[in-house]
């Protein structure tokens, strides 16, 4: 069996295993990625700041960056809304096409005339359902 590990420090950590049948050394690579937590680190003017799901209430967009709602504010991080939703899929849920929400930090819903449904978080971050992932919200959430 022949590897080649490359170093680049500007790059997004990415793994391709070629191989012509499963082996144990592949099953025991698989357990090892698989049971391997994500690191994923915010940035914001107190410094750097690792980012777990018990401290992020939620991912947002702002612009053209990505943001985690913290308890006291919010900082960028590097990742995409989606690459983020792949961390965290028991965490977290989608509620909109720029927001993901931690579900253990939902405070409460609001629903309004029009039928939307606003959701607030424990620390005060707002963001409204959108008709598409309605659905899905109501699912994870057994609603």
């Amino acid at each position: 069996m022949k590897y080649r590990i490359e170093i680049v420090p500007d790059q997004t950590e990415d793994l391709l295993i070629s191989a012509r049948e499963s082996s144990p050394v592949l099953e025991q690579i698989e357990k090892l990625l698989r049971e391997t937590p994500d690191v994923l680190y915010g940035y914001g003017e107190e410094g750097i700041v690792r980012l777990t799901p018990e401290i992020v209430y939620g991912f947002f967009t702002e612009g053209n960056r990505v943001y985690a709602s913290v308890r006291d504010g919010k900082l960028q991080v590097k990742e995409r809304l989606y690459t983020l939703e792949e961390m965290f899929p028991e965490d977290f849920v989608k509620v909109n096409q720029s927001c993901l929400i931690n579900i253990a930090k939902i405070r409460k819903f609001d629903t309004s005339i029009g039928g939307s449904l606003l959701v607030i978080l424990q620390n005060g971050f707002r963001d409204y359902v959108s008709r598409r992932q309605m659905k899905i919200v109501k699912e994870r959430l057994g609603l």
